[in-house]
């Protein structure tokens, strides 16, 4: 065989890398746009979390700066401030924020100390205000100017009190249509609120920190991504995360540990607002899941608003340490159902029985007693009473399973009512209710709230009240396309209306609470904030590897769609307006990683009752749809370059973001 000179193996050799360097030249030509440096997507600092002043505003920073009063000092509670001082002597310093009168004067007494951060509550809003700091013989006054309210702030149109049989407390409401998470006084004036989106529940943990809903959303029409825990000042301490979000409720166990109501919002899921979990307050990690469908049938029994996807509709949870059960409210059941902590297994039902299986029957009540009784229809918050009572917000809507015997709304009624339970005997009867004697103009056919302050004493809040064209409607408000809407809180003592507030919106619940509570003795809390839990890892349509050649087109093509992507630093948020069917895919890039999330353009949500009410930014006139993709942070790792995918054609958006 002849040999191969070492000299021709060297030209073959060179030939072919001049070769390879052609291809390769030709393939990174092809792929400039590719190779190109993409700007870096900064994180969103709008949201709560994610502010400055949320890891800024510390006590060093305060001792720093050489100030003494510090306004809304983590940029979500316009009507709060920090006072910052020093004694010599350890003194207990005494707070008095100026009211209109004794019932809206705030004061506070703090912890003895040297060293003192005083957090203030209760500033009124455009007005330069008294706050009066003392201790020992001295007393030391600071004035705190304050801008106005929001142009969107809801004011009352009525409030009537009691004053001589009312404290200092104020009352918070948070909104289901337009509006803040507010705190009023006796005099209707707002002393607190939150300007961040704030939904669902709000109340206090036993350390005396709110817990109130996100301002995100993991998917229509109001799944929250989650909870933060935080104080008046707008210091939040926790976000706690779910794959399945948060909506309606939750309740805290003696343990610490939160039952949230959730669902499951995978593709695969079908049903929604029919779980409730157990997160650790440590870790954020679910412990326990409750899954309403191993519970209860998923039959229709005669509501109006049930849907195979939406069947139970969970609205309240309520843990009874008595008897180491949970309470639940299904709204599209007409059912108040109890259930095992240790188990999950059922334990009653309150509410008519009519539609139910036979098998089902015997975990109904028998009424009893010589008074007047009704059942609850489409209810709202139930809970336990010290008594042992079940006392819910009847919304009481038509107030029949059978369709022929359904009450109009002109002629309905809301309520709060206690029910009197025997599980021994299976027996109930009616022992108080109030909301009947105030007819349809007392009637809300959604949201509202009923709370025990102390024996004989009770918030009602019909929530949800809404009229069109001067008639009062049977749906909420958005679906009924209504042009008045309204908010009556009413507290009671012994049967006596000591307090009512009337909003023109509709407001989702209602809590009596005062500014401060022993947990704001040892005045500003300098804990680090604390993220917990997880969104879950976003589904993926494709994966694929190698370079990603494209031929692509600008920007500017797609400017009428209005998209944008956001970086909320644990996830990406794609939203923009197409028309259904549109074939619209998020491509990130690494290397030769390429990821595909298809957004989806239909109005094929995951859709509980009150989609419209939350959804109003919908034009229904427009062939567009408002969309949304959430690609969180889970699963991914590392340094993406951010391309999309639209009618065919492909888009470099000139972004990356870093994981």
């Amino acid at each position: 065989m002849k040999k191969t000179s070492g000299k021709k193996l060297a030209k073959i050799a060179g030939s072919v890398l001049l070769v390879i360097f052609a291809a390769v030249f030709v393939i990174v030509s092809a792929a400039a746009d590719v190779f190109h440096v993409h700007e870096a997507l900064a994180i969103d600092q709008k949201l709560a979390v994610n502010m400055p002043q949320q890891t800024e505003f510390t006590k060093e920073y305060i001792r720093n700066s050489g100030e003494h009063v510090f306004l809304n000092p983590y940029g979500i509670s316009p009507l709060t401030a920090v006072i910052y001082f020093t004694t010599d002597d350890e003194v207990a310093p005494k707070v008095e924020v100026e009211g209109k009168d004794e019932n809206t004067n705030v004061e506070f007494e703090f912890n003895a100390a040297r060293e003192h951060f005083l957090p203030i509550y209760g500033l009124y809003a455009n007005k330069e205000n008294i706050v009066k700091v003392s201790y020992g013989d001295k007393t030391d006054e600071y004035k705190i100017k304050t801008e106005a309210l929001p142009e969107d702030m809801v004011l009352p149109e009525y409030v009537k009190a009691e004053r001589e049989k009312l404290g200092q407390d104020w009352y918070f409401v948070s909104p289901a249509a337009r509006g803040y998470t507010t705190a009023y006084d006796v005099n209707g004036d707002v002393r607190w609120f939150f300007s961040q989106t704030a939904s669902w529940n709000i109340g206090r943990l036993n350390n005396g920190h709110l817990l109130v809903g996100t301002d995100r959303i993991v998917g229509k029409p109001y799944y929250n991504s989650g909870l933060y825990e935080m104080d008046l000042l707008g210091k939040i301490y926790t976000e706690y995360k779910l794959p399945g979000g948060y909506h309606h409720d939750n309740d805290e166990l003696p343990n610490g540990n939160l039952l949230v109501g959730t669902e499951d919002l995978t593709d695969n899921s079908s049903t929604v607002e029919d779980m409730v979990v157990e997160l650790d307050r440590k870790t954020g990690e679910v412990v326990k899941t409750f899954d309403l469908k191993k519970v209860l049938p998923q039959v229709n029994t005669g509501n109006e608003d049930w849907s195979s996807e939406d069947w139970f509709h969970n609205n309240a949870i309520w843990y009874d340490d008595d008897t180491k059960s949970i309470t639940l409210s299904g709204r599209h059941m007409d059912a108040v159902i109890n259930i095992s902590y240790e188990t999950g297994e059922l334990n009653w039902i309150i509410g008519d029985k009519t539609g139910w299986p036979e098998e089902y029957q015997k975990y109904f009540f028998k009424p009893v007693g010589d008074g007047e009784f009704g059942w609850q229809w489409f209810q709202h918050a139930a809970m336990i009473t010290p008594e042992g009572y079940v006392f819910v917000f009847d919304n009481g809507n038509n107030k029949s399973k059978i369709e022929d015997e359904r009450v109009a709304a002109k002629d309905s009624y809301s309520r709060g009512v206690m029910y009197k339970i025997d599980t021994e005997k299976m027996e109930i009867e009616q022992v108080w209710q109030y909301g009947k004697e105030r007819g349809s103009d007392f009637y809300s056919p959604y949201i509202s709230d009923v709370d025990y302050i102390a024996k004989n004493h009770y918030l009602i809040h019909s929530g949800g009240i809404s009229f069109k064209d001067g008639e009062v409607q049977n749906k909420p408000a958005t679906i009924a396309k209504s042009d008045k809407l309204l908010s009556d809180t009413v507290e009671l003592i012994d049967d006596e209306v000591v307090f009512e507030i009337k909003l023109p919106t509709n407001n989702y619940r209602a809590e009596k609470m005062f500014a401060y509570t022993d947990a704001d003795k040892s005045g500003m809390n300098d804990d680090k904030m604390q993220r917990l839990g997880s969104l879950g890892e976003t589904s993926v349509e494709e994966k694929k590897s190698g370079l990603y050649l494209k031929d692509f087109s600008d920007m500017s093509e797609i400017a009428d769609h209005n998209v944008e992507i956001t970086n909320q630093g644990d996830r990406l948020v794609v939203s923009g307006q197409f028309k259904e069917g549109t074939n619209v895919r998020l491509v990130l890039v690494k290397g030769f990683e390429q990821r595909y999330y298809k957004i989806r353009i239909n109005n094929q949500v995951h859709a509980a009752m009150c989609i419209a009410v939350f959804n109003e930014d919908e034009n229904s006139d427009s062939e567009e749809i408002n969309v949304a993709r959430y690609v969180n942070a889970e699963g991914l790792s590392g340094t993406y370059k951010l391309y999309l995918e639209v009618y065919d054609k492909t888009y470099d958006t000139g972004k990356s973001v870093k994981f």
